[in-house]
């Protein structure tokens, strides 16, 4: 080996190619050539071989889609999808029982850190069971999604590649807000639908109610519902039986022209744009020339396999099978999720794809060094190929510079993103105050739409004569002692109730229309205090309402600063106003000069705050005398504060943005 490398260093040629199996052959074969790098060295060679192997075993010809099942698993959160995913992956000996990480298909660090499911992931497993009384050997797509309300559109687009669901439900907290909805997913989406009830291994499980649940909200049979505990191993064996047996196979034609669905994608350092589809008709072979439906542009296919669970090479994709496609793609804008991917020169018609995805909240990223304008361009570039349901969009402030206004699915995802920033990119990023849509119409009949409330003007040439704001329909399932709590919030965020109803003797169900704005920033946490953390939450989009909308700045010295704009409603706009220079003067250090903090309806002040400025004794060399010098020295004193008061400019810290993020 460093004979070779001498001879390597000795070459012009920065790039040599070889056969990795002329060096050493237990390198897994990355493709029939690789290249050696002197500067990176061998470690590449090795990172390839370890990301992209290639198993003779598997020969995916031996599995037409009669033998193909592909399922989800949805629930709400912390139902234990992802230590059941885990358990399947075992069973199938996708992965070996006790090596690798617990969750093994929750990848990110955030992930890891919070206990949740933000991405989607794919694992492919091999499964031998007695159907229509031989031994037959099946392939099972397993896709695990995340649980979270703010990540629904990850649930809606793994769907779309499925033909039945897994609806885990908790055996000890049973139906749950979440549940609900990923259960119309699924039902809306025409999927079979297999009741687990997990978790009953606990000391509080009661299958029998949980049962009675299942029948009288989603008229689910309770004799099909399969009893499992994920952590213990208890009733798993039934599992993959009941998938084989009840999920119809993928509807999908062989001798059609090859159409696939594009489900998500990443970005790699070294093989650039990777995609994940899902074949509906057709066959997909390593070398064949595709074309996008959206864009129209064509690209050779360099590598085609499947995730078992890493990424696996079989040179093949049949009808149904769900597997990744490496095409030469660099930017993040050619692979478009729900785009239809075909064989170039035929003419297919395009899948329909996924509904269009509406950002709920709105907030600008600004880099809190501003020389890193192009660092965070690119973080987020190479991040919104991994979450295509964030928009970004340039914007400047005259206090924070360049930076984005992205718009996100909730605070949640909001959240996520700003620590998939700084975790994975190392980008160091200040966020404004989450905002979101309004619609203002104007005096002479014309309509704005604000994102960022900097855009609308405080005083306005044409007068306002109306406004609306986006609601959505909350779904709240709590112990029913709490009724009296939840109305009370609810009615304190202008909301509307349209549902009541008990789940049985112990839980009840509320439906409210409510603001948006309202719910954005601590509505969960509130519910979850009064509640005792027993309440789940989920929300759907409603219409836009009028309301009596108002702009509220926060002027330091007189300036406005356009970053902590907000839109309140007017009868929240004091108390809302207050709150926020309260939380400004604590954290904005005391200059030379006196600094006040206001916040301003138009041009009226509704609350106030002053900062007293740093001051020097200047009377300190006066050992007596007339009191006319004293008074001279402090009349100079205060003409000097004035000027620097007018020429001065306030820093604001990244921690007052942090504060006002949590409260507003």
């Amino acid at each position: 080996m460093p004979s070779l490398y001498r001879a390597s260093k000795s070459l012009k040629s920065h790039r040599i190619p070889f056969n990795l199996f002329h060096i050493n052959p237990n390198f897994r074969r990355l493709d029939s050539t690789a290249y050696l790098n002197p500067i990176f060295g061998w470690t590449q060679c090795a990172f390839f071989a370890s990301q992209f192997r290639e198993d003779p075993s598997i020969d995916l010809n031996q599995f037409p889609s009669d033998r193909i099942r592909n399922f989800s698993i949805i629930a709400h959160v912390d139902h234990g999808k992802s230590t059941l995913a885990d358990r399947l992956l075992e069973l199938t000996a996708t992965i070996r029982k006790g090596h690798g990480q617990p969750q093994y298909l929750d990848k990110l660090q955030v992930e890891r850190e919070r206990g949740i499911t933000v991405k989607a992931q794919t694992a492919t497993m091999f499964h031998t069971h007695k159907y229509l009384g031989t031994d037959t050997k099946f392939l099972l797509n397993l896709i695990d999604t995340p649980g979270h309300v703010d990540f629904s559109y990850e649930v809606s687009r793994s769907l779309a590649a499925c033909q039945g669901v897994l609806l885990v439900v908790d055996a000890a907290q049973g139906v749950q807000a979440q549940t609900v909805a990923n259960f119309y997913l699924a039902f809306e989406a025409n999927l079979t639908v297999i009741p687990v009830i997990n978790k009953i291994d606990q000391p509080t499980a009661d299958p029998d109610r949980v049962k009675e649940q299942l029948k009288s909200i989603f008229d689910l049979d309770p004799n099909e519902a399969l009893l499992t505990s994920a952590k213990t191993g208890l009733g798993l064996e039934q599992v993959l039986p009941a998938v084989i047996e009840r999920i119809p196979h993928p509807p999908g034609n062989s001798s059609s022209p090859l159409r696939m669905l594009l489900l998500d994608s990443y970005y790699d350092e070294y093989k650039g744009v990777i995609c994940h589809v899902a074949v509906v008709d057709g066959t997909l072979r390593k070398g064949d020339k595709i074309s996008s439906a959206a864009t129209g542009q064509s690209y050779e296919v360099l590598d085609v396999g499947i995730m078992h669970p890493e990424l696996t090479q079989t040179g093949v994709l049949l009808t149904g099978q769900v597997g990744y496609v490496v095409s030469g793609m660099r930017s993040t804008k050619e692979a478009r999720v729900g785009d239809t991917l075909y064989q170039t020169k035929s003419i297919v018609e395009p899948l329909p794809g996924f509904k269009p995805v509406k950002h709920m909240v709105f907030s600008g990223l600004y880099p809190a060094d501003g020389s890193d304008f192009e660092a965070l361009s690119n973080a987020i570039e190479r991040l919104t190929c991994n979450d295509a349901s964030v928009s970004v969009t340039k914007e400047s402030s005259s206090a924070l510079g360049l930076g984005f206004r992205c718009g996100f699915l909730g605070l949640l995802h909001m959240d996520v993103f700003h620590q998939r920033l700084e975790q994975e990119h190392g980008a160091h990023v200040i966020s404004t105050v989450p905002t979101v849509p309004y619609i203002f119409e104007y005096s002479d009949d014309s309509k704005v739409h604000v994102q960022n409330p900097a855009m609308l003007p405080s005083n306005p040439k044409n007068r306002v004569t109306a406004c609306w704001e986006p609601t959505v329909i909350a779904t709240i399932i709590f112990p029913s002692e709490y009724v009296g709590a939840i109305i009370t919030l609810c009615s304190e965020r202008r909301g509307e109730q349209l549902e009541y109803s008990f789940i049985d003797s112990q839980r009840a169900l509320m439906k409210y229309r409510l603001p948006l704005r309202e719910i954005v920033v601590d509505f969960y946490n509130e519910l979850k205090s009064l509640t005792s953390g027993y309440a789940s939450f989920d929300y759907e989009e409603a219409e836009y309402q009028a309301s009596d909308l108002v702009k509220l700045d926060i002027l330091l010295n007189a300036q406005p600063v356009d970053a902590m704009a907000t839109i309140v409603h007017r009868s929240k706009a004091q108390r809302v106003g207050r709150e926020l220079v309260d939380k400004l003067k604590k954290f904005i250090d005391r200059q030379m000069f006196e600094i006040t903090i206001q916040a301003a309806l138009g041009s009226k002040i509704i609350a106030r705050e002053t900062v007293s400025a740093m001051r020097k004794n200047v009377l300190a060399k006066c050992y007596g005398g007339d009191v006319t010098r004293k008074k001279k020295l402090l009349e100079k004193q205060k003409e000097g504060k004035k000027r620097m008061k007018r020429v001065g400019s306030v820093d604001i810290p990244q921690e007052a943005f942090h504060e006002l993020l949590k409260g507003s």
